[in-house]
């Protein structure tokens, strides 16, 4: 877990992101398991989708360096997408950006809502 840390804490410093908050959707999203896949097929650390790893040309999902590194990309251009609003980023990162646009903000799906709040939490947490 040192290592994983390490590379996220890069990571995020290299893409202007707080570091406790890429350790939170990391924590939220796999646990710290770098091999997790979701029923859905999402993989790695931050759980990128099949068609995210497509389009961030994502060689090995379960390489920690490529999944921290395509998964904090990715919420970096979700927080400049919704201008810094950790809850609308958070929201799209797990259900996506049209329903966010859809909704105008986090949308009524308990498993975002339940998501955002634990990543939120987690961040106050980790950021004391």
């Amino acid at each position: 877990m040192e290592d994983i840390t390490r590379i996220a804490r890069e990571s995020a410093t290299r893409n202007g992101v707080p570091e406790d908050l890429v350790l939170s959707v990391i924590k939220a999203e796999s646990g710290f398991n770098p091999n997790a896949v979701s029923p859905r097929g999402a993989k790695g650390l931050m759980q990128l989708m099949p068609t995210v790893i497509q389009a961030l040309g994502v060689k090995d999902p379960f390489s920690p360096e490529e999944n921290i590194d395509a998964g904090v990309g990715l919420l970096r251009g979700l927080l400049d997408r919704y201008n810094g609003d950790y809850k609308k980023a958070l929201s799209a990162y797990n259900a996506g950006e049209g329903a966010v646009d859809k909704n105008g903000g986090v949308p009524p799906y308990k498993e975002t809502q339940d998501y955002v709040k634990k990543v939120i939490s987690q961040y106050l947490q980790n950021s004391k």
